[in-house]
């Protein structure tokens, strides 16, 4: 069928064919995999929660798989859907009727987390298939006994039937990321001596029990999808031979509709679960084309930062896959499949890799949001034009990085007229240098699209113009947007004259003076970190490829501090693989610089440390908002809104929701 609607010209072809699962038809192949949105409250479905799901299944999804559902009384975890009690059957119907009313199946992730705890701190209460610590949270779990098992199995089939009864269409049973079957399956988490550890037949009885236990509960018409370990980077648990071997003895009779696999743990290789700009587009394509062969022709899903159409397209064309699973990209958009079957891939807004939506859900335990989505779950999320201005207005947005220009864009759409002041000659602000640096590639599609949307809405530049009141004032707006962004502020320990001089730089100027060098240069790279965001990572990074060595100092125990736990876990592995040193709980001592030499002083115990041979030395710090203009303009009676960085200096996240939160506001 695919063949056939490719000769015919039927854009994306492969993506668009229908496929049959348990007897149900999908409409297409793009399947939305299993994103926690923390959308549930007090173990209830919200409208929220269905809003977002309607919003993918209008999107165009083919196949949706909720966050991890609550399906045994054991996990009574507030931000999970409760599926395990007769109350729970009336919200529950509503979001599958919800859902299949655009033609979209749904499944419920099924999933145990175990001793797993991807957050700081210890979980008291886990269990886990052996009493063995978590990698990264050192939990220690309590060993589930053989009658908990054997209950267990038996409590997730019955809370499956009673999501079949209330229109879901099947589950996804999560045995990956580290989570408590993946401990199971796990030689190296698995050290039982009872029927449910030992050898390859023991450790995946349990993951074989469930599967048997729905499929005769459910029936045959019943989705049963499987999220399995590909190679989870532990030495002595399940890399990719391993893998085959559990995927062979799992599918092997037949009962398993789908699959996929997911990559890393809870451990070191955290990062591996959400790939971001730091590792290639679908990297986890060769691993999938070693382990197809080994589920017994069951479909496979291919997962892990697929964000384009031609990309997703070429997975099924080439036969590595039957079915493409996207999560972030459709957090990002989720009209991306239908633009991309209308023949509109350009009007996409594409998934960055940032794991804002990851640092959003499980760092700060707070609804899900995106860099590059600023209407996640709103009703009128899905191809999203701003409505119209009750009113048109004169609006002068004063930058023209991402605060501003998310902000001119949107109050352009709405048939303000917009005037930028940028003080660069390019649009993007900090973010474009940011772009230029490791793992920032990506970031350049979200200034890309704002500088498309603003160009078709209108929006009048004046670029490289650092704007003054006067300026502002000229063309006597109604409301002004300041979004000036924010300049790192000088250390204590470095003396003024010397910072006045140019002689010890902020990073970020640093690092624009060194945009187009590509020479290597002798000597000692330093940063001084008090900042501990990303972009100084990848600053250092980008000198470890200039200098004979790189050396971060910073008064703090450790790097990347300010960073959620995933992006942090490959922050670490890189300044690790590169040999990039780090100072911590140290101070600078500006009284050798001339010599070439930085002496740094331990906090506590003022024990010196001498860096020789020193060529390079920035600091990157906490940035102060460059918002000077605000009093001026406000003094002159005019209506000023500060954003992004200019009311407080933060992340991504916070200039695209506050530039579209100001520009509606108008």
């Amino acid at each position: 069928m695919a063949r056939q609607a490719a000769a015919e010209g039927i854009a994306f072809a492969h993506l668009q064919a229908p496929i049959i699962l348990a007897g149900q038809r999908l409409r297409n192949r793009i399947m939305h995999s299993a994103i926690v949105t923390f959308l549930p409250s007090a173990g209830r479905v919200t409208d929220k929660l269905i809003q977002y799901c309607v919003n993918r299944a209008r999107g165009g999804a083919g196949l949706i798989v909720t966050e991890p559902v609550s399906m045994i009384r054991r996990q009574d975890v507030p931000n999970w859907a409760r599926a395990w009690t007769d109350d729970a059957e009336d919200d529950l119907r509503r979001w599958a009727d919800a859902v299949a009313a655009h033609d979209t199946r749904l499944l419920a992730q099924l999933v145990d987390r175990g001793r797993g705890r991807n957050i700081p701190g210890r979980n008291p209460d886990a269990v886990g298939a052996s009493a063995l610590p978590d990698d990264l949270s050192l939990t220690m779990p309590r060993p589930l006994s053989v009658a908990e098992l054997v209950a267990m199995v038996d409590e997730f089939a019955c809370s499956a039937m009673r999501l079949q009864r209330c229109g879901f269409s099947g589950i996804e049973i999560s045995a990956g990321h580290g989570h408590l079957f993946h401990q199971f399956l796990s030689p190296r988490m698995n050290r039982r001596d009872d029927e449910y550890g030992g050898d390859l037949q023991g450790r995946t009885r349990l993951l074989r029990e469930l599967i048997a236990a729905i499929r005769q509960a459910c029936g045959g018409g019943f989705i049963i999808a499987l999220k399995l370990p590909g190679d989870d980077g532990i030495a002595g648990s399940v890399d990719v031979a391993q893998a085959r071997a559990i995927a062979d003895a799992i599918t092997v009779s037949g009962q398993v509709d789908l699959v996929s696999f997911a990559q890393g743990s809870h451990s070191h290789t955290l990062e591996r679960h959400v790939p971001d700009d730091h590792q290639p587009r679908m990297p986890y394509l060769p691993q999938l084309r070693e382990l197809r062969g080994a589920i017994h022709a069951t479909p496979v899903a291919a997962l892990g930062r697929i964000t384009d159409p031609a990309e997703a397209e070429g997975i099924l064309a080439r036969g590595d896959a039957d079915m493409v699973a996207l999560g972030r990209a459709l957090i990002a958009d989720p009209a991306w499949p239908i633009k991309a079957f209308q023949g509109r891939s350009h009007a996409i807004r594409y998934c960055v890799s940032c794991n804002t939506c990851w640092q959003r859900t499980t760092a700060l335990r707070s609804s899900i949001g995106c860099d590059n989505n600023p209407r996640v779950a709103e009703p009128d999320e899905v191809d999203y034009h701003p409505r119209p201005a009750a009113a048109k207005k004169r609006v002068v947005v004063v930058g023209g990085g991402l605060a501003g220009m998310e902000a001119a864009w949107t109050a352009a759409a709405r048939g303000h007229q917009v005037t930028v002041f940028s003080a660069g000659r390019e649009l993007g602000g900090k973010a474009r240098l940011r772009a230029m640096l490791p793992g920032g590639e990506s970031l350049s599609s979200v200034y890309d699209y704002q500088q498309v949307a603003a160009t078709q809405a209108g929006v009048v530049f004046e670029m490289g113009m650092t704007a003054r009141a006067d300026d502002v004032m000229t063309l006597r707006p109604d409301a002004v947007i300041l979004a000036c962004g924010a300049d790192m502020v000088p250390p204590l320990w470095l003396p003024p004259g010397m910072h006045e001089a140019g002689l010890v730089p902020d990073l970020r100027s640093a690092m624009a003076q060194l945009s187009r060098h590509t020479a290597a240069q002798p000597g000692t790279a330093v940063i001084y970190d008090s900042d501990h965001t990303e972009g100084t990572y990848a600053a250092a990074e980008r000198l470890r490829q200039l200098f004979e060595r790189v050396v971060i100092v910073t008064p703090r125990e450790s790097v990347a501090r300010d960073t959620s736990l995933v992006t942090r876990q490959g922050i670490l592995r890189r300044l690790s693989l590169q040999g990039i040193e780090v100072h911590a709980l140290c101070e600078p001592s500006p009284d050798r610089l001339e010599e070439g030499v930085l002496e740094t002083v331990q906090i506590y115990s003022g024990e010196v440390r001498e860096i020789s041979d020193l060529a390079f030395l920035a600091y990157s710090t906490p940035r102060r908002p460059a918002d000077t203009l605000a009093v001026a303009l406000r003094d002159a009676g005019l209506a000023v809104q500060l954003i992004g960085d200019c009311r407080n200096a933060r992340d991504v996240y916070a200039a695209t929701s506050e530039g579209h939160a100001a520009a509606m506001a108008i």
